[in-house]
């Protein structure tokens, strides 16, 4: 299952997020659920870079590992962009299914 977590702070603003494992949806390099979630977080990590004037740290390890937050507020493409991965992956684990794909809030 993947688990992805979108960290809050005190004023309900979404400033980083951690994605971790594999959805488990079907085989290895079969997995639309896996791929799916992948170029969202890719694209939108990209996009914020290239997009975002909002200073950032992200982190990519083995085994579909992400996390990513913004070193302050985020500026309004940042936050965009954010919210867009947040609505897509919460259609995807709406479509799919929790058993593949869960999404929950942490206040940092």
């Amino acid at each position: 299952m993947i688990k992805a977590n979108f960290y809050r702070n005190s004023n309900q603003d979404i400033i980083g997020f951690r994605v971790s494992g594999h959805a488990g949806y079907a085989k290895y390099n079969q997995d639309i659920v896996c791929a799916a979630v992948s170029a969202l977080v890719t694209s939108t990590i990209n996009s914020v870079e290239v997009h975002s004037e909002t200073a950032y740290v992200c982190e990519q390890g083995a085994s579909g590992f992400w996390q990513f937050k913004f070193k302050e507020v985020p500026d309004e493409i940042g936050r965009v962009l954010i919210h867009t991965l947040l609505m897509a992956l919460e259609g995807i684990r709406d479509s799919y299914g929790e058993k593949f794909l869960q999404v929950h809030y942490k206040e940092v």
